[in-house]
């Protein structure tokens, strides 16, 4: 199959620009599964309630959500997207997978981070995995984790015992550690990994946060199928398959499920 990201510099405040330069990336390339960055529609640093109101959107009906639908079905491909979330009286840092059928699944990021903590709530969803129709591969279960889950091993370990043989991770990543960190996540667990992370800066009066750029996708054995740019929008699609991720032998003797012993394991 045909999977990727889409690396770029959000505008932050400016929602529709954030569209057009998605389907500009996008052009004329051909893809079954794309990931997007974290709080694609928005931009990353808010500095008052107010602006978090205006730039958020109730999923599945709004103006962002509406651009990846149809997106996702004149493409007929999966996208994954990191999005300003507002439900009800709450705000959440989410993302979706969007469907060609139209359909929308929701994860609400639950690790926040610094001062996220000040805007959003945490998720409040399990983790879950989900089917994907790809053309040539049939049904691919994928995922959903957002930029500070990856320090939480037991994120992408969950997914991983839910079936995932691919997990899509939107991120706004300004430390130096999750690219090279995303091996040991892809390796423990045995499977794709795609961080789509954006680039740039966020400049309000009262400071500002750099991005790191260097999107990665990393194969179950650990291995960087590309590594992004650190500071250009690009769009990047490979050939994957995701079938590898269901043998999760190590050697002949040694099996990463069938090996654990659970009852040696205190987590809580």
């Amino acid at each position: 199959m045909k999977a990727g990201y889409l690396q770029f510099k959000p505008v932050f405040g400016d929602p529709e620009a954030n569209i057009k330069k998605i389907i500009k990336l996008t052009g004329r390339k051909k893809f079954d599964l794309l990931v997007l960055p974290e709080l694609a529609n928005s931009g990353y640093l808010f500095s008052d309630k107010k602006e978090l109101t205006e730039l958020s959107e109730e999923i599945p009906d709004g103006k962002f959500c509406s651009a990846l639908k149809s997106l996702s079905r004149n493409k007929n491909a999966n996208i994954v997207s990191g999005i300003c979330e507002r439900s009800g009286n709450k705000f959440f840092n989410s993302s979706v997978l969007v469907c060609p059928d139209g359909k929308i699944f929701t994860y609400r990021k639950i690790h926040l981070f610094n001062t996220e903590k000040k805007w959003f709530t945490p998720g409040d969803l399990p983790l879950k995995t989900y089917e994907i129709t790809v053309r040539g591969s049939g049904k691919i279960k994928i995922g959903m984790m957002i930029c500070f889950d990856w320090i939480f091993p037991e994120t992408a370990r969950t997914l991983a015992l839910k079936g995932a043989q691919i997990i899509c991770h939107p991120s706004n990543l300004v430390m130096q550690y999750c690219q090279r960190a995303m091996f040991t996540r892809a390796l423990e667990n045995h499977v794709f990994t795609i961080t789509a992370n954006r680039t740039g800066k966020d400049i309000k009066k009262d400071g500002g946060i750099s991005f790191t750029g260097m999107s990665v996708i990393l194969s179950p054995k650990g291995e960087y199928l590309h590594t992004g740019s650190k500071n250009r929008d690009e769009c990047v699609i490979i050939e994957i398959d995701p079938s590898v991720s269901t043998d999760k032998k190590i050697n002949p003797k040694n099996d990463l499920y069938k090996d654990r012993r659970k009852m040696f394991y205190r987590i809580h």
